[in-house]
């Protein structure tokens, strides 16, 4: 008989191991020696040591699930209960025991895990339907579909919810996005339609200001494109290409009408600029006919000039003023000579300044007698009250006499 701390073989060639619950029978061994069996079943027992251990480092390093960990502990566990290996079986079943642990705290952690992350997508996808009904309601059209797209992708990249959950959220999120597509759509189809009226409105401006473009009713017609310019404005745009196609023939047009009126306002300011100049020398003639000495012969100077100035176009409408005034000024002082001479040369206002100032020359003696009699009489109030007439009725004489000068006598 032959025998190890494990495990013996009896003369009958059987095969016992050693257990917590006694021995019991590994099998038979009839080929050889019975150290040669000790030998086999412990290189079986080796096996199982290696397999558990192999277990072991899987279901700590590897994602291995909780069900094939559980099938590959149970397949050892046959492997050990059969008794087919010698050695110390009772802590092999100590290590599967343990490992059945392990798995168990595994699943639970996985369990609890998986939990968070369905919580955790539950949240994310609610934002997600929460920010979508939010956009659903944006006029930012280019922005808001962008990110909608942007959430789709985001959606996708999340955990699946249970089928009730994660479909009653994808049918609001699904349900948002049409909302906004179906918004956009009404909305840029408005749009079209707009620019199509617009389009239509700035044909008819087009047409106007091509008709106008050769006209040479200058104020009138400059008028006119100012006007149309402001509809233009007030029209709205239409779709790019037609906008801008008609926008070059609209400022086209313009250009056309602007640039002949510049030429022909340069040519005219030209001229008149030119007209300045010989306006400036008649004003320059007329002022040596001041002061007036020979009214006869300034009349007929003066009516010689204002001929020739007549004759001459149009100037510079700010230089207008100053050239006019001096001509005026002339005007004025040949009037002021005539007016004189007619006062000097007219019997009638004659014959009324003399006897105005024969009224006031009576009426002056008079206040100088009272003024004695007063004195005299010793009443010099009175005297004073009567000076103070006199000093006025005398100014009075005074302006009338040389009134009368006036008249050559």
């Amino acid at each position: 008989m032959s025998s190890d701390p494990w495990g013996r073989v009896d003369e009958t060639g059987t095969v016992y191991v050693r257990t917590a619950d006694g021995e019991k029978v590994v099998g038979s061994w009839q080929a050889g020696t019975p150290e040669e069996a000790l030998a086999y079943f412990e290189r079986k027992y080796e096996g199982l040591v290696v397999e558990i251990g192999l277990l072991e480092k899987r279901v700590r390093t590897t994602d291995l699930s909780a069900k094939d960990a559980q099938t590959a502990i149970d397949h050892l566990r046959t492997q050990v209960d059969e008794h087919h290996a010698v050695g110390d079986l009772d802590a092999l079943r100590v290590r599967l025991d343990k490992l059945v642990a392990t798995v168990e705290s595994r699943r639970e952690e996985r369990k609890a895990q998986k939990a968070k992350q369905t919580d955790e997508a539950r949240a994310a996808k609610d934002a997600l339907v929460v920010e979508a009904e939010q956009l659903a309601q944006s006029d930012q059209w280019r922005s808001a579909g962008e990110r909608l797209r942007a959430l789709v992708d985001i959606w996708k990249g999340l955990p699946r919810l249970d089928r009730k959950s994660d479909d009653e959220l994808w049918h609001r999120f699904s349900h948002a996005r049409s909302a906004f597509s179906k918004r956009r759509k009404a909305h840029f189809a408005s749009l079209d339609a707009q620019r199509e009226d617009a389009r239509k409105v700035k044909e008819r401006l087009v047409a106007e200001a091509e008709a106008l473009s050769k006209s040479t009713d200058w104020g009138p017609t400059a008028a006119r494109y100012r006007e149309l310019m402001a509809d233009w404005k007030a029209a709205g745009r239409a779709q790019r290409e037609s906008e801008d196609e008609l926008w070059n023939r609209f400022r086209g047009a313009q250009d056309v009408f602007f640039a002949a009126r510049s030429e022909v306002f340069a040519e005219r300011d030209a001229e008149q600029t030119e007209n300045l100049k010989l306006k400036e020398e008649l004003a320059d003639e007329a002022e040596k006919l001041v002061p007036i000495t020979d009214l006869k012969a300034a009349r007929a100077a003066f009516r010689s000039l204002n001929e020739r100035w007549e004759a001459v176009g149009h100037v510079p409408r700010d230089a207008r003023p100053k050239v006019e005034g001096r001509m005026q000024a002339v005007e004025r002082a040949i009037q002021e000579a005539e007016e004189g001479e007619w006062r000097r040369t007219n019997p009638e206002a004659r014959a009324r300044a003399a006897g105005l100032t024969g009224q006031l020359q009576a009426a002056v003696d008079k206040l100088r007698e009272q003024i004695d009699a007063a004195r005299a009489a010793g009443n010099n109030a009175k005297a004073d009250k009567l000076s103070r007439e006199l000093e006025g009725r005398q100014a009075l004489l005074d302006q009338a006499l040389k009134g009368l000068e006036e008249f050559g006598g």
